[in-house]
């Protein structure tokens, strides 16, 4: 097994290895940003064919990692009707064969994101056991199209006004199980994850040191600073997908 597939030099790899533990420091300190960032990062590295399926597995590695660290603050109930809907999404990504629009898709992310974030919140209650079961699912059949949908699952966790660990925790294992998934959907599609497996293993070892540095940080953060920054991030990264939704 080559330790490097032929489209990429040493270089490439090295760019690749470093953003992979700088965007899961970031995800692990602020609770989201660092699976979009990394994503924009290998969309110019790494084969249009290829981008999804190996971001999903970068992203399963660092979050299953993040996910673990933090399983005491974990709100399970959330986490099980979020991955019981995924299951669903996954099944109904898996029966299409045309991709959706991708301007289409950025508009209606964005715009859900923003409404999550800033819209009403009736006595400020979290959504109901039905609304989180969607949500796995809508979530899941997105992110089998635009790959990072971590903005979105994370305006979903903020809907629940979470302390700074469960929240970061809640959202680690749903997006753990959300890239598992995805995974199976492209194994079972044909992908060969094979090719890549050195240099994917070298990416979550430095996504896996990234995290363990964003949660010493976490720690150290003022809960109010934390919130503050998770709200702006989430709506800083919705409005960039209407920019480029409109550019597009």
């Amino acid at each position: 097994m080559e330790l490097l597939p032929a489209s990429l030099s040493l270089f490439d790899a090295t760019v690749l290895i470093i953003s992979a533990g700088i965007t899961s420091l970031i995800t692990a300190a602020m609770g989201i940003g660092g699976g979009v960032l990394l994503l924009a990062v290998m969309a110019t590295i790494v084969p249009a064919a290829a981008l999804i399926p190996l971001h999903g597995l970068v992203q399963l590695g660092s979050n299953g990692n993040r996910a673990w660290l933090t399983r005491q603050h974990t709100q399970w109930p959330v986490v099980r009707r979020f991955l019981l809907g995924a299951v669903v999404g996954a099944a109904l990504a898996s029966l299409i064969v045309v991709q959706l629009p991708l301007q289409w898709i950025q508009f209606s992310v964005a715009g859900f994101i923003l409404y999550l974030v800033w819209g009403p919140k009736p006595g400020k209650h979290p959504l109901g056991h039905g609304g989180q079961v969607a949500a796995g699912a809508l979530t899941t059949l997105v992110s089998m199209f635009v790959g990072a949908t971590g903005p979105l699952v994370a305006g979903f966790i903020h809907r629940h006004e979470l302390d700074k660990l469960a929240t970061t925790a809640t959202f680690a294992s749903c997006m753990s199980g959300q890239h598992l998934l995805k995974m199976l959907v492209f194994s079972s599609i044909g992908f060969a994850f094979w090719q890549w497996l050195p240099l994917l293993a070298l990416m979550i070892l430095a996504g896996t040191l990234g995290s363990w540095l964003g949660l010493k940080l976490l720690n150290k953060m003022p809960a109010s600073l934390f919130r503050t920054l998770f709200r702006w991030s989430v709506t800083l990264l919705a409005l960039r997908l209407l920019w480029q939704a409109t550019l597009a």
